[in-house]
C-alpha cells in the first residue's frame, strides 16, 4: 500500500470521542512493550508518527491515526503490565471492552504477539474474548528478524497451538526492523476493509 497521508487524531477514552466519518477501524491488540507503536510506524513507512516509550503501560486510551484518509489503526493500551495499578487495568478493560463490543466501523483486530515466546495468559484472554464477540483477528507474529528463520515454522506452530488459533483467523510473520510481513499484512488488511470500502487504494 502506498502511504500518502499518515497523522495522529485523537486519543480517546470515551465513544463520545471516538472519530464521527464511519472510515474503517483497524485496531491492534498486545501486551506492553510487544511493539505496537513500531508496527504501526513500519506500516506506515514512518519513524516516529506512534510514539514508542521504554515505560511500558504508558498509553492510556485509544489512540487513533488516520490512514490515507481512508481507515484509521486504533492501538489499544498495552496489558499485562505489573506496574499498572488494578484500578487501572479495570478502567482500561472497561474501556477496551465497550470498544469491542460497540464499535461498528471496527474492521478488524491485529493480535500482536512475540514471535519468540508462547502467548502469555493475557495473549489468551484476549483472543478468547474476541473469539467470544466474533471479531475478526488477525495475529501479528512480531519480532521475527529475532530468532533464526530456521525456526520460524517451529515458533509459528507454537503460537497458533497455544491459542488455539481459528482456521480463518490470518497469521502473519512479521518485522517492524526489516519490514518483513508489511506487503502481507497490508493485504490482510485491505481484504477486511473491501466490503464497504472498495476503493482503497493498493497500488505500491
Amino acid at each position: 500500500m502506498k502511504i500518502h497521508q499518515a497523522e495522529f487524531i485523537i486519543s480517546a477514552v470515551r465513544p463520545d470521542q471516538y472519530p464521527e466519518d464511519a472510515l474503517p477501524e483497524i485496531a491492534l491488540a498486545g501486551r506492553s512493550n510487544v511493539g505496537k507503536s513500531s508496527l504501526i510506524n513500519r506500516m506506515i513507512n514512518r519513524k516516529n508518527l506512534a510514539r514508542t516509550s521504554s515505560q511500558p503501560g504508558k498509553t492510556q486510551q485509544l489512540n487513533y491515526y488516520m490512514i490515507n484518509e481512508q481507515l484509521y489503526f486504533v492501538d489499544f493500551p498495552g496489558y499485562g503490565y505489573a506496574k499498572v495499578s488494578k484500578t487501572e487495568r479495570q478502567k482500561w478493560g472497561a474501556m477496551i471492552e465497550t470498544y469491542l463490543t460497540s464499535r461498528e466501523p471496527l474492521k478488524l483486530i491485529l493480535l500482536v504477539i512475540d514471535v519468540r515466546h508462547p502467548p502469555t495468559k493475557d495473549d489468551q484472554l484476549m483472543y478468547d474474548w474476541l473469539i467470544y464477540y466474533n471479531i475478526p483477528c488477525c495475529v501479528v507474529a512480531t519480532k521475527a528478524d529475532k530468532i533464526p528463520r530456521s525456526k520460524w515454522d517451529k515458533h509459528l506452530k507454537v503460537v497458533q497451538q497455544t491459542l488455539n488459533k481459528r482456521p480463518e483467523d490470518p497469521i502473519v510473520l512479521f518485522s517492524s526492523e526489516t519490514g518483513m510481513g508489511r506487503d502481507a499484512l497490508w493485504e490482510t488488511i485491505l481484504s477486511f476493509c473491501h466490503d464497504q470500502q472498495t476503493s482503497i487504494e493498493t497500488a505500491e
